[in-house]
Order: structure tokens, then sequence, then C-alpha cells
């Protein structure tokens, strides 16, 4: 009767990335619905049994067993209080009303089963028309398409909840409204314009790695939500491509970024004897190359992290070589460097004190050793309650 074979069947669970199982049960689902519409009432439970071996189909009706105990009747003709509708509407403890359509009285039921008892469901054989093939291929297209859409949007979220935080790769395909739409072969992720990084210029077809930022199950599409610009995205970076930390010798403390300009990480080893800037900047530079390649030559400063808090700070500000570090009160420090590195220290529109506070968590003053008391303008930066890094100019 209809030309749903298994070999058909399968072909369209293996494109759809979908269980065989779901699909056999989409197309039932969608037969017995358009069945019911041209045959039955409305209020009925109709369910079709596909043979995917034959492709024959059958169609049942089902019914529950109820009592005066399980259901409420009401007299025809006889108008309920809107009271009373409305707590049955709100679920209020007002039991359902008996509809002859979907209900089967218990006396009724056993004498079709002598052993039924309430709460059971009796299923009842229903005729099949000759001309259903034609209505039923017409009728339950869209409803295919639908229940299919909804199963492989179910196996897409299955398979990308577990790569929330993880590195992708996948090709630029489209930019909308600043947006840009990256194909990840089954699904379709987004970066919106926020996540990029500035300056940097996308391609279609150009193939890019991704953070996975989160994957959202409240719309109509998976929505993969993607991130370049994220620090995370460097930190899973490096964790393809030093081996150290993906083994738990050495870890990442903390990390502060730019995107498009430059990271700093404050990186520590777990393990006796491994240095762990060293590891994480590979033989001759290739770790660190690696990662700084796929950043589109941003600049990454790799600090070796210590609990002692003026250590850190000073190492927070490489490049530049520190002369002393004075840690004031209320996580405020003081940073001298030789007059040589001073601009160094402070980088370009501050940038590099800035990271150092972000990095450490401190309000650092950078100024000059030879002019302790001569405050630098944006030799000064300290992080904010939102935890952003403002930098302070010269008064």
């Amino acid at each position: 009767m209809f030309d749903l074979k298994n070999r058909l069947i399968e072909q369209v669970a293996e494109e759809k990335g979908i269980p065989k199982e779901k699909v056999l049960e989409a197309i039932e689902d969608s037969i017995a619905a358009a069945y019911k519409k041209e045959y039955r009432k409305r209020g009925e439970i109709v369910k079709a049994k596909l043979d995917s071996k034959t492709g024959d189909v059958k169609f049942s009706q089902i019914k529950t067993v109820v009592d005066e105990t399980t259901v409420r009747f009401v007299e025809e003709g006889e108008v309920e209080e809107k009271r009373e509708e409305k707590k049955f509407e709100s679920g209020e403890g007002l039991l359902p009303r008996y509809n002859p359509d979907r209900h089967l009285l218990i006396k009724e039921a056993r004498e079709i089963k002598p052993d039924a008892a309430v709460g059971d469901e009796i299923i009842s054989d229903l005729p099949l028309y000759e001309d259903f093939g034609r209505i039923a291929a017409q009728s339950a297209k869209q409803v295919i398409l639908q229940r299919l859409r909804e199963s492989e949007r179910d196996s897409i979220l299955a398979e990308w909840r577990d790569k929330e935080g993880q590195v992708v790769s996948g090709f630029v395909q489209r930019f909308e409204r600043g947006h840009v739409y990256i194909d990840l072969g089954r699904t379709i992720g987004v970066m919106f314009a926020n996540e990029s990084v500035p300056g940097e210029h996308y391609r279609p077809g150009e193939r890019l790695r991704f953070l996975v930022l989160a994957v959202q199950e409240d719309t109509r599409l998976p929505g993969i939500i993607l991130s370049r610009s994220h620090p995370k995205f460097v930190s899973k970076l490096f964790e393809l491509e030093v081996p150290e930390l993906a083994e738990g010798a050495v870890e990442i403390k903390a990390i502060a970024r730019e995107p498009g300009n430059r990271t700093k990480i404050a990186v520590a080893s777990k393990a006796e004897g491994v240095d762990p800037v060293g590891a994480f900047v590979g033989q001759r530079g290739t770790r660190v190359m690696a990662v700084t390649n796929e950043l589109g030559a941003e600049k990454i400063d790799i600090i070796e992290w210590s609990e002692d808090s003026e250590k850190f700070i000073g190492n927070s500000l490489s490049p530049a070589k520190v002369k002393s570090v004075e840690a004031l009160e209320r996580r405020e420090a003081r940073v001298f460097v030789p007059e040589d590195q001073l601009s160094l220290a402070i980088g370009r529109g501050g940038q590099n004190v800035r990271l150092a506070a972000k990095l450490t968590g401190w309000r650092i003053d950078v100024r000059s050793e030879t002019r302790p008391e001569q405050v630098q303008e944006g030799g000064v930066a300290g992080v904010t309650g939102e935890g952003k890094t403002e930098t302070f100019s010269e008064e």
C-alpha cells in the first residue's frame, strides 16, 4: 500500500543522522493523523502500525477503561457552571469529562476483555480504505517532515551538548547583520559580532577553529553559539598543542585577553621537574607559534604564576623587566622599572599594564625607578567591580 520499505527508512535515517526507530515512529504518527482527519472523529486516539518489510499498514483505535471514580459524567444538554469549567481548565482536582470517543466503561470493556481493569487500554482494529494511499501521501507529508526535523534537531542537540566549551572547526558560510554563520557539517553555528575578533576578516569557504560557547535548546533550530574572542578559546587551543596541559602536568591559573592584540596567560607546574613556561612555548617556540597562527598573529605572553603576589605581579608585566614591586593595601601594587623599560611595561595605550591588572586582579601603578614619585600617563590600571580593567592617566 505504501512504498515505505525498510531500505528507504534506513536511507532517511542515515541522511538525517537519526535512529531508524525515530523515522518509523514519525511516519506512523503522520499516517495515523491523516487517517484520523479523513475518516475518524477529532477526539479519537488513532494509531498506525507500519510493516517496514512489506510496506503494509494497519490502523487501530485506543480507548482507556474508566468508571465513575476516574471520570465525571455530564448529561446531554447540561451546562456546567463557568466556575467549574475554569476549575477544570486549571486542573484543580476536577475529574476529566467522560468522552465516548476515547473512554470505555468497565462494563463494556469486560465484554471485550473479561479481565479488563480501570486504566487498561483497549485496542480495536479499524478498517483500511482503498483510496487512503493517495490521501495519506498528501496529508501526511508535512507532518512527516516536521517530525523528522524535530528528531534531527534532538539528535544534533545530543551530539553538541557534550561539545560545549570545546574547540571545533567549520567553514565560513555567510554573513548576516555582522554575524558570521559557520557550516559545522550537520548543523550551522553562529558567531555573533561581539564574539568575533576585531580586525579579523572572514572569507566564505575559509576553514577556522571556534570555541563552542553555548548550545541553546529553546530555539526552532539548534543554536550552536561560537566564539573566537573568548579567553577560553586560547586556553583550549593550548590544550591541543601542549600534551602536558592535557595530561595535567601543567595548568593555566589565569588568562587575560584583548582579542586580536594581546593575551597574557599565567601557568604553573603540577609535576616536579616540569617547566610550565617551557612546556607552553615548546621547542623553538613551535607550540606557542601554532596558537598564535590560529589567532592571526595575536601576541601571547606566557607568564609563570606564583603564590607570592609581588613576584606574580612582576612576572605579569612581561616582556618588561621589573626592578621591584611594592604591595600596598586593598590589592594595590606599585611597580618600579628601569627608565628604558617604562614604555614596554605600560604598553601602547596602557595595554600591557591593563592586561597585567586583569590577570593578577590587582590595581597596578607602573613607575620609573629614577622618578618614583611621578605617576606615568596610562601607567595605572585596575580591575573594576564588573571584572573589567580600567586605565588611569596622570592627573
